[in-house]
């Protein structure tokens, strides 16, 4: 089928005869001597304005098809008199390929709520907010893999079934074959449980131990029962690592990161950010210049720990050294006190996770969490732990099993390194560039406790 996307014939910049467009109907408005059809096909956000004669045959294909109707429509695209567009479609044929009842079809006019449209998650991609959205998510991934192309990074692909917990926090999801009530692993697909993954991460630096600098990104599972708008039970991740690296290193990498899809965004997706910045969060395209316009503020834990003891504000959750940080101290750091992106390093090590790198002091990790205005955490990483005897004493202190590490303790067995990664949050960031508030609204089909109808 020869056809012309939207987006392409609003780009034209002269008169085309004979184009040929597909799409939806947004809005239908018979007059008695015109008929005007507002299509939109998800290349871009702005309709094609598609004017019909009533006394034509085209006419008489288009029979009642209005709002969510398919449709296919040929014609002239000639400049516009009507104000705020440049082209419009004179139609000299319609075929309709799917009619929606309007008694049905739930996308009527009227603003819906989010609620509602999570509901409907199917269907509420055909609005201009969900369009949007999932355009700007789909800009956004095309620039996390030109950054890192660019930047001499292999893209890896790690296993989405695992033996192995990477957080070591027991919040996975188990996949089995055996029937209901059957507990013998031996005789399980795989012979001992299998989960899906938490994270990329620990294949991802067996192969930066061959590769150098590698990155994966896809999708992880939380087995977290949490009913929050920062949270969802199936989201996606982007973890790079680098060998030869430290926490220099991928804290230089993360902000360079940020900044570059932002910026990127900002050209690329500038329609549909200025539709959240209308509409969700007003001054949002200000606040995206400003977060490429200036190094990121950086503070180690103690030093933030500090700065809250001395805010003054009465925080839900008590601040105190030893206590990983909360969203509403991250929130105050880089929102309030700093006034930028804010990234924190070298934790306890009694609240970070079995790989991360002892520092010298024997009391901290060579740890960093990246902290953005209204999300909180960004990114988190660290420096790996690459002295074997260290990470054995590390694994065993937590109640690791050695035995379903050994092929990651072989890293350090045979030709160990410095090395260094983090993961990003996929979601967290296209709610930092769109204002959404709420992770389920930035995910096509979100995943939460008691909901997989999609």
């Amino acid at each position: 089928m020869q056809k012309t996307l939207i987006k392409q014939a609003l780009a034209t910049d002269k008169p085309v005869q004979g184009i040929t467009l597909c799409g939806w109907i947004r809005t239908r408005r018979d007059g008695k001597d015109v008929t005007f059809v507002e299509l939109n096909d998800g290349s871009c956000l702005t309709n094609l304005q598609c004017i019909v004669d009533p006394k034509s045959q085209a006419f008489a294909d288009l029979g009642s098809a209005t709002r969510g109707a398919s449709v296919c429509i040929t014609g002239n695209l000639e400049p516009s008199p009507g104000k705020g567009q440049q082209w419009e479609v004179q139609v000299t044929a319609v075929q309709v390929f799917g009619e929606a009842d309007p008694e049905a079809y739930p996308l009527q006019k009227k603003r819906h709520t989010d609620e509602f449209l999570r509901s409907i998650a199917h269907l509420r991609v055909r609005t201009n907010k969900y369009s949007a959205v999932f355009r700007i998510r789909s800009e956004a991934s095309a620039a996390i893999h030109a950054f890192f192309r660019r930047s001499g990074f292999h893209y890896v692909h790690t296993p989405i079934l695992t033996g192995s917990d990477c957080e070591g926090a027991g919040e996975m999801f188990r996949v089995t074959t055996l029937s209901p009530g059957e507990k013998d692993l031996l005789k399980d697909f795989f012979g001992r449980q299998a989960s899906l993954t938490v994270s990329g991460q620990l294949e991802a630096e067996a192969l930066a131990m061959g590769l150098g600098r590698v990155y994966t990104f896809g999708p992880t599972f939380r087995a977290e029962n949490s009913n929050t708008p920062r949270h969802v039970a199936e989201f996606w991740m982007v973890e790079p690592e680098m060998a030869f690296a430290d926490l220099g290193d991928i804290m230089d990498l993360g902000e360079e990161l940020v900044q570059s899809v932002v910026d990127g965004l900002l050209t690329s997706s500038a329609e549909d950010l200025r539709l959240f910045d209308r509409f969700v969060e007003p001054g949002l395209l200000d606040r995206l210049k400003k977060l490429t316009a200036s190094p990121f503020a950086r503070v180690s834990y103690g030093e933030a720990v500090e700065i809250l003891e001395r805010s003054g504000r009465e925080f839900l959750f008590p601040v105190t050294y030893g206590v990983d940080l909360q969203t509403e101290h991250e929130r105050y750091l880089a929102e309030e006190h700093f006034g930028r992106p804010t990234i924190v390093t070298d934790y306890p090590m009694s609240i970070k996770a079995f790989y991360m790198r002892v520092n010298d002091d024997g009391e901290t990790v060579a740890a960093m969490d990246m902290l953005v205005p209204r999300i909180g955490e960004l990114i988190g990483g660290s420096q790996r732990e690459e002295r074997l005897d260290v990470l054995k004493n590390r694994m065993l202190a937590l109640g690791q099993q050695m035995s379903d590490y050994s092929w990651y303790l072989d890293l350090r067995e045979f030709g160990t390194t410095p090395h260094a990664g983090f993961g990003l949050g996929f979601e967290r960031l296209i709610m930092m560039l769109t204002g959404i508030a709420n992770i389920r609204d930035v995910l096509p089909f979100p995943r939460t406790p008691g909901s997989i109808e999609f």
